[in-house]
């Protein structure tokens, strides 16, 4: 594979830009078809968004990468470090550029946004533990709200965006639990207040998320079908139970807890879309 589309990880990277196109689904059913040119403009923005996040990330840890991923492009010899740091801000600058497209003040607020933050998790945030995990949830639920602005309602995933990023710093909490005597370089949660402490502030923002999974219902509920959140629900207070015997388990279940709960957001669409 070309060496940038490796820098890129074209894979993870294409992921993302589809998954814009599922949450603008959640957003707007199948009216979703009126903002055609606003999504495709979305999934090149996502697209860029990553691969500079990506690119940035191989520049930044490219000493780490010697022993852990040496056959990506950076440590492998194929970029050099600056070529690589060099890509990276292009892509995300890029990214905004993109977004002007659109012609939409909150999409362009919002991809300004999270490129500022990308640049300061790389650069900085990243090394300080718990403003990182903030950052990444922060920059995971801006997904939704992009989404939803390319559609013409930021709002609309504000429930789905809130929930992710609220278990998304549980997740992040708990790989570094999970990784506290590897890390270095970095001051993490864990190192800062204890294993323990550590692992009650992962539990409750495990237990945020649900609670804030049932605001659709409270706004109507008679949305049947969104009722099946309740097993993302179970599985994010499984989570927030298991962290504290084994955060390894706790953070890999809080994927699954995600997919449900983004079945369930998809099923409310189709819902407001065909049943309603």
């Amino acid at each position: 594979m070309n060496k940038y589309l490796r820098l890129f990880r074209l894979g993870n990277t294409l992921i993302g830009s589809f998954a814009i196109l599922i949450a603008a689904f959640m957003a707007a059913g199948t009216s979703m078809a009126d903002y055609w040119s606003n999504l495709i403009i979305g999934f090149f923005v996502v697209f860029c968004f990553i691969a500079g996040g990506n690119s940035l990330n191989d520049y930044i840890d490219v000493e780490i990468d010697r022993t852990a991923h040496p056959t990506r492009p950076v440590p492998s010899g194929e970029l050099t470090p600056v070529q690589a740091r060099n890509v990276g801000v292009g892509m995300l600058v890029l990214s905004a550029l993109l977004s002007l497209l659109t012609m939409d003040v909150s999409c362009i607020a919002i991809v300004v946004i999270a490129v500022v933050l990308m640049f300061s998790y790389e650069m900085f945030s990243k090394q300080r533990g718990f403003i990182g995990n903030v950052t990444i949830a922060v920059m995971t639920g801006m997904v939704f709200l992009l989404a939803g602005a390319l559609v013409g309602d930021w709002t609309s995933n504000i429930a789905v965006g809130g929930m992710a990023a609220l278990v998304t710093v549980g997740r992040e909490i708990s790989k570094d639990i999970e990784d506290m005597d590897s890390d270095v370089g970095r001051r993490t949660l864990p190192m800062s207040i204890g294993v323990r402490n550590a692992s009650i502030v992962a539990s409750v923002f495990y237990i945020a998320g649900p609670i804030l999974s049932w605001y659709p219902l409270v706004d109507d509920p008679g949305n049947y079908l969104y009722y099946s959140v309740i097993l993302a629900d179970i599985t994010f207070f499984y989570c927030a139970y298991k962290v504290f015997s084994d955060p390894h388990k706790a953070q890999k279940k809080a994927k699954v807890g995600m997919l449900f709960g983004l079945l369930a957001f998809i099923l409310s669409a189709i819902y407001y879309s065909f049943l309603a």
